[in-house]
């Protein structure tokens, strides 16, 4: 596993502890406001870590596909197709 991954990883194992910490405080009736604080949160883990695995995607998968001249539109497409469901939110 290379470092995008690692990073990845624990973000989204952070985001989990996150999205727990959230379940617990709306059972627990706490104010709105804090628990939209708390998803605010969770979300800017899940951004960095789809950037992160974009980024090994595009430095890994991708170069190797140009590299080797294979599959090079397919990986073009899976970017654009990711970056086209990013810009449409």
């Amino acid at each position: 596993m290379n470092d995008e991954k690692k990073k990845a990883l624990q973000a989204l194992k952070t985001c989990k502890g996150q999205i727990e910490g959230i379940i617990k405080m709306i059972e627990e009736d706490r104010y709105c406001i804090d628990i939209s604080n708390q998803i605010i949160a969770s979300q800017g883990l899940l951004k960095r870590a789809n950037k992160l695995i974009l980024r090994q995607h595009m430095t890994h998968c991708v170069k190797a596909a140009i590299r080797r001249e294979y599959d090079q539109e397919e990986k073009i497409n899976e970017v654009m197709d990711i970056l086209d469901k990013l810009i449409d939110k």
